[in-house]
C-alpha cells in the first residue's frame, strides 16, 4: 500500500501541530488524545475510527478486516475540518478572550470600589 493508513494518520498529526499547535506526542494517536475539546465531537469519533483501523493494519491478517471506505471518509472529513482552522485567528480569539476577561474583572472592581464609596456616603 503507497497510501497506507499510517502514512495518512502522520500527515493528520503533521497538520494537528501546524494548526491546532499541538506538539506534544510522537504519533497521531498522542496528538489526539492531546487535542481532546479543541476537536468537535465528530472529529474525536473519526479520529479513534482511524486509530482504531492503524492497529489492525499492522496486524498481517487483520489488516484485511479493515473496511477501507468509512477510513478514508474520516481522513477526509479531519483534514478538510484542520485545513480549515487558522492558527492566526485561533490565537488571536483566546488572546481577544483574556482581554475582555480582564477588561470585565477591572469594571466590576471599579463598581465595587464605587458602591462601597456611596455606601460610606464618602462620595
Amino acid at each position: 500500500m503507497e497510501n497506507s493508513i499510517s502514512q495518512k494518520s502522520e500527515q493528520l498529526a503533521t497538520l494537528m501541530s501546524e494548526r491546532l499547535g499541538i506538539h506534544a506526542g510522537s504519533g497521531f494517536e498522542a496528538k489526539l488524545r492531546k487535542a481532546g475539546r479543541a476537536l468537535p465531537r465528530w472529529a474525536r469519533r473519526d479520529g479513534k475510527l482511524i486509530v482504531e483501523a492503524m492497529a489492525l493494519e499492522t496486524h498481517p491478517k487483520l489488516a484485511r478486516t479493515v473496511d477501507v471506505k468509512p477510513v478514508d471518509r474520516a481522513i477526509r472529513n479531519l483534514t478538510g475540518h484542520l485545513e480549515g482552522i487558522d492558527p492566526f485567528k485561533r490565537r488571536m480569539g483566546r488572546f481577544l478572550d483574556a482581554l475582555a476577561l480582564i477588561a470585565l474583572i477591572v469594571i466590576l472592581i471599579f463598581g465595587a470600589i464605587v458602591a462601597i464609596l456611596v455606601w460610606r456616603g464618602l462620595l
